[in-house]
């Protein structure tokens, strides 16, 4: 904390310019979980200000993330509809899981857990990832249409039949919890539905029709039926909301392009006086605790939701730590993952108690604050400040932003997260798996499976199967190794090899020599990513020894491209020893060789090596 005000200008305008970038994504990712605007805008204030606070990365913008928001909306979906499709009946159950979730994630930092999280492989990584675009691409085309299930009303009066059993069977789970035996009197179950309405079973109608619409599953199911129903004002206002956001990059990414859509679309719909749909209302002053979530609160109430709110926190954690590993490759600092975790809990808990929706580590806004020139803790508070700040001045006239042009946010958000670079690899990646006549690549499986998973089925539950499949796969090829070691290796202690022993001592400083001694895989990239940071200032040459690196999966193989990559843009060239059959071959996939490594680079044996270097390193011999 001594550190700071150590840079106040920086952090000040870091915090403003990721505030800004934040504000449009707040309110569309509070409208696109069910909560509408201002738990999106509670939820980037609170967290923004106290997990930086509180957190382990001194540059991290935390908020609401496509990932937390797409779990986010199905658990609140899920509880809305167990509740008659009120949101006000659902809110308590909804902010005790996030209240849950929060005190999760502090317990997870107290405990040590952070700094399990990189044991996550790249391919689970990448199908969720990609998931979640899929799952926000596909929800927004509905209201970027202007369809929305629960106003049609030829589609709402499909599900009448449907509600009136629904009803009924309510009626008759309330006489069973009360004593009452149906079959004994059933005059009592006769009064009870005497007394419904039309009105209650077209609310009832409109709970299934919404339910049945959502997700992707529900929205491609409808699509067919909304494209008759588009409304062309607001897909014109999606579309050129989307046009731009990307139009205006080419222009220059100094103004977040985002904001710029927001301010621009809003104005054209207001002043133009155009017949638009706008988002819910945010209300005006402070933010208000949420008593209730205490006054509903018992064991046998938070009891059914204590799964769901642990993967929320779970999912939290990896959000916020792998935009913590960012951050530190952009800075050259190390994060503290454990007490990262605890400021992202203490984030979550406080936004849950004022109707905030969760977040965690924002990628985009967190580089954005280091490009402008944020360096500490301030930074990110400052953020939250500013946010509410818009809070409290602006909050009525940010209520009559279309809903159209946020969810055109949204698509291009969704068409964002996707991992393309994993999705590029699939074709080259080595099929290592045969099944009959057919191979397939393991890693592929894994990615595919948490993608297909993910976007139409349950998000928390595909990343746990794609863990254990990953697993399975990683057990398999290293039991099937024949190598005698395949711990992760010690990076910071080397000793010289036997054949090293008559190293020139001129070329010392000139050159590195550097030893991998086991497989590099998923667990053991960290360690491997630090490599260039032992590299001595002096020397201009790596001698990478690589005899006994068995194996080499995805995340090894991305994890050495982004090494290589490092090396090169020192101006520092790396040659190879021993490079054994299956990291060549997954390095010839991705083109690492020849593009970063000739073959003139690569030797058999270190003799070849070293006669190599000292006919090309002449002016130190």
């Amino acid at each position: 904390m001594k550190n700071l005000f150590s840079n106040i200008r920086g952090d000040a305008f870091g915090g403003i310019t990721a505030g800004i970038v934040a504000l449009p994504l707040a309110l569309a990712f509070g409208v696109s979980s069910g909560l509408g605007p201002s738990a999106g805008l509670y939820g980037a204030i609170f967290i923004s200000f106290f997990a930086a606070l509180f957190g382990g990365t001194n540059t991290q913008i935390s908020g609401p993330t496509a990932p937390m928001t797409a779990v986010s909306m199905v658990i609140i979906a899920g509880i809305i509809a167990a509740n008659d499709g009120s949101v006000e009946k659902a809110l308590p159950a909804i902010l005790t899981v996030f209240l849950l979730a929060g005190l999760m994630q502090i317990g997870l930092g107290m405990i040590g857990l952070g700094k399990y999280i990189r044991y996550i492989p790249y391919p689970v990584v990448s199908g969720f990832m990609t998931a979640i675009g899929v799952i926000i691409l596909v929800t927004q085309i509905l209201p970027s249409i202007g369809y929305y299930p629960k106003e049609d009303m030829d589609f709402v009066n499909q599900y009448k039949p449907q509600a009136e059993e629904v009803i009924l069977e309510n009626i008759l789970k309330d006489e069973a919890g009360e004593g009452i035996l149906v079959l004994e009197d059933f005059r009592e179950t006769i009064s009870r539905a005497e007394k419904i309405t039309q009105d209650d079973i077209l609310m009832e109608s409109k709970t299934l029709a919404g339910k049945d619409a959502s997700g992707v599953l529900g929205a491609i199911k409808v699509l067919p039926r909304a494209l008759k129903h588009i409304n062309w004002l607001e897909l014109i206002l999606a579309l050129s909301t989307i046009f731009i956001i990307y139009g205006f990059k080419r222009i220059t990414t100094k103004i977040p392009s985002t904001l710029v859509a927001l301010i621009v679309m809003s104005a054209i719909a207001i002043l133009g006086g155009l017949d638009y749909r706008p988002i819910p209302e945010i209300p005006e002053g402070l933010p208000e605790l949420k008593t209730e979530i205490f006054t509903n609160f018992s064991l046998s109430s938070i009891q059914p939701y204590i799964f769901t709110a642990l993967a929320l926190s779970l999912l939290g954690a990896i959000d916020s730590l792998l935009t913590s590993i960012v951050a530190d490759n952009m800075t050259k600092t190390k994060h503290k993952p454990n007490k990262e975790l605890i400021g992202q809990g203490i984030g979550n808990s406080i936004a849950s108690l004022f109707g905030g929706i969760p977040g965690a580590g924002a990628t985009i806004r967190t580089v954005v604050n280091i490009n402008s020139g944020g360096k500490t803790k301030l930074s990110g508070m400052i953020a939250g400040i500013l946010l509410f700040v818009i809070l409290l001045a602006i909050a009525p006239l940010a209520s009559k932003i279309p809903a159209a042009v946020l969810a055109g946010i949204l698509i291009t958000v969704g068409i964002g997260v996707m991992d393309y670079k994993g999705l590029r690899a699939i074709p080259s990646l080595p099929k290592d798996i045969k099944l009959g006549p057919i191979r397939f690549s393991s890693e592929v499986v894994i990615m595919l499976v948490v993608l297909i998973l993910s976007s139409f089925w349950d998000l928390v539950f595909a990343v746990g199967i794609g863990l254990v499949i990953a697993s399975l796969m990683f057990m398999k090829k290293i039991g099937d190794l024949t190598a005698e070691r395949s711990d992760v290796k010690n990076l910071k202690k080397e000793k010289a090899w036997a054949d090293e022993k008559d190293f020139p001592e001129n070329l010392k400083e000139e050159v590195f020599i550097k030893h991998i001694k086991g497989p590099l895989f998923f667990g053991s990239t960290s360690d491997f990513q630090a490599l260039s940071l032992q590299i001595p200032d002096t020397a201009r040459t790596v001698i990478m020894r690589l005899g006994r690196m068995q194996y080499m999966d995805q995340s090894g193989l991305y994890a050495m491209e982004d090494m290589l990559q490092d090396l090169k843009t020192k101006d520092v060239e790396v040659l190879f020893v021993g490079l054994l059959k299956q990291p060549r071959y997954m390095m010839e996939r991705i083109d690492i060789i020849p593009d970063f490594i000739p073959e003139s680079h690569i030797f058999e044996s270190f003799d070849e090596c070293l006669a190599w270097v000292k006919e090309n390193i002449k002016d130190q011999v």
